[in-house]
């Protein structure tokens, strides 16, 4: 048996810094907050990374994948995708570059015969993104619970064992890093009377 064997890579992808394009990551960020998992079973914040990607696609057997995607559908609307739709979904409507990055990751992964046998999209349907240093919106910040839902149901079938975290991961441990994760992003995030209309002034200095 090879190493690809039985492994399971979870995967959220985006930019935390543009609003509802977040969603795959905060997915990720609070799986782990909430669930530990079997040692086979890791958990990835993918960002934009986009071709850096590769050696984790290459190493799943199966892939589960959190992502914000233009359905078109009303917000916060949750759709899973599997197995072969899920390249056409990632691209289908891009709106930003990480979504062609992904689709070419899957691509290599495939062309080098390294690629999931099983792949889920659990995406979600954006209400904003151009909000430069802006977090979910509420309509995507309450399908956060039932994407996770969905997601650990999926990885209970897969084996993966999900049992509920006893304790929060140490700060080291944490895929996305203490300074960007949600509680500390949002309280160091301008109220609506103070902030910069055409983003965050912490990344994006008012004219």
């Amino acid at each position: 048996m090879d190493g690809q064997s039985d492994s399971i890579v979870v995967l959220g992808i985006g930019n935390l810094l543009w609003a509802d394009e977040g969603f795959g990551v905060r997915c990720v960020e609070a799986l782990q907050r909430q669930w530990q998992f079997a040692h086979r079973v890791a958990l990835v914040d993918g960002g934009t990374q986009g071709l850096y990607l590769i050696q984790h696609v290459q190493s799943a057997r199966r892939l589960l994948i959190f992502d914000a995607i233009d359905y078109g559908l009303a917000p916060g609307t949750l759709k899973l995708v599997e197995n072969d739709e899920v390249p056409r979904f990632m691209g289908a409507k891009k709106m930003s570059l990480h979504q062609t990055g992904f689709q070419e990751v899957l691509a290599l992964a495939q062309f080098t015969g390294h690629y999931p046998r099983e792949l889920l999209l659990i995406g979600c349907q954006p209400e904003e993104l151009d909000d430069y240093g802006g977090s979910l919106r509420p309509a995507v910040r309450r399908a956060l619970d039932d994407a996770l839902a969905l997601g650990v149901a999926r990885l209970r079938a897969w084996g993966a064992d999900p049992r509920p975290r006893p304790q929060a991961p140490a700060p080291d441990d944490a895929v996305t890093p203490a300074t960007l994760a949600l509680a500390a992003y949002e309280g160091g995030r301008p109220d609506a009377a103070a902030a910069c209309r055409v983003g965050d002034a912490r990344f994006l200095p008012c004219a």
